[in-house]
């Protein structure tokens, strides 16, 4: 099996679809968007750090909403209209990737961790149940999907501390400790494996749960993990400010 690696932590004059972008900062980065009018950018609401007044901002509802609001998730999407730079950046420590998709290419990634992409990216988004249910004592978690539908794309991610990735070939595998993935091609395979921990004091008592991912296709790791139901942290932040302005729009509908 091959070894995962890390991605560069800098990007500097990369191109997306009718926008430049740059990813800099050692600790807390910051993605900057140079956009070039005809293509908007969306993103988290909450990740927004600088604009130019030039970029207009406008909501960008998303389907399924009401079964991300119950679950605490962002059910708006922000976005960026017009020329001119705009910035954003996730209150944590990490690093920022950019994923291009060429025309039928899709990326799975776990929830939270979207930062931006190109509006002719696709987005939905699939309810994974069971597997938070032993980790967390919930009933599943998100995973958004981004699909370049007819035209190239670009995805941009924040992860945890730093970010590898490894390319599986057919029927490779590899175990990540459930919070350890970001994202992973549609092609790649997942199952949950619960492990028992049959010696020492811990013997007929103990379990450890992974994510076995099958390939082929590659998968992204970070190595450190946020859990979003913690409080105190940038997703469950933004989740509340989501929830704000539900509340505030529901309200509206119903006055």
């Amino acid at each position: 099996m091959p070894v995962p690696t890390q991605l560069p932590t800098t990007h500097h004059d990369g191109q997306g679809p009718n926008l430049l972008y740059h990813v800099e900062g050692e600790l807390v980065p910051v993605l900057r968007l140079q956009l070039g009018g005809s293509i908007p950018a969306y993103f988290e609401h909450h990740v927004l750090l600088w604009k130019e007044p030039t970029v207009d901002i406008q909501l960008k509802p998303m389907k399924g909403a009401f079964k991300r609001f119950i679950a605490g998730m962002p059910i708006f999407l922000t976005q960026a209209v017009g020329q001119g730079q705009i910035a954003f950046s996730r209150d944590g420590t990490g690093q920022v990737i950019p994923m291009h998709l060429q025309p039928g290419q899709s990326i799975e990634v776990r929830e939270h961790q979207f930062l931006a992409a190109s509006d002719n990216i696709a987005y939905t988004f699939t309810r994974v149940r069971g597997i938070a249910n032993m980790l967390f004592g919930s009933t599943g978690f998100f995973i958004d999907r981004f699909t370049a539908e007819q035209y190239e794309g670009v995805v941009f991610l924040q992860g945890y501390g730093n970010i590898f990735e490894v390319t599986l070939g057919p029927n490779e595998a590899i175990d990540v400790e459930p919070g350890g993935w970001l994202y992973k091609d549609a092609s790649i395979r997942m199952e949950i494996k619960v492990m028992g921990l049959r010696s020492g004091i811990f013997a007929g008592s103990g379990q450890l749960v992974f994510n076995r991912f099958f390939g082929p296709g590659r998968l992204g790791l970070q190595s450190m993990y946020v859990h979003h139901g913690d409080s105190g942290t940038g997703g469950n932040a933004g989740a509340g400010v989501a929830g704000g302005i539900a509340g505030a729009v529901i309200k509206g509908l119903s006055g």
